[in-house]
């Protein structure tokens, strides 16, 4: 997925820089041919193809959750206060 994302930045900027180069483009023409050719419409790509890898994280973490709130403490210690008693000197 990086390789497709490398080549569309690469050829956006490509005619970014031809917009800027020509004797009929402007500068601003090049910077918003980058930023509506390049930028915009990769951006939509890369959270569209990153979708199931957050959806597949979010399924693992709530798993991970579910199994530690019913899992019980594994130690081999007796549960205790959360808190330790205050010692109080004689």
């Amino acid at each position: 997925m990086y390789l497709v994302v490398i080549a569309w930045v690469y050829v956006a900027l490509m005619v970014a820089v031809a917009e800027a180069a020509s004797s009929n483009g402007t500068l601003l023409g090049a910077v918003l041919t980058f930023l509506m050719w390049g930028l915009l419409p990769l951006s939509i790509v890369v959270y569209l193809m990153g979708s199931p890898a957050r959806r597949r994280a979010r399924r693992a973490a709530e798993a991970a959750e579910a199994e530690s709130a019913l899992a019980p403490d594994r130690g081999d210690h007796p549960p205790g206060d959360a808190v330790p008693p205050e010692r109080v000197e004689p």
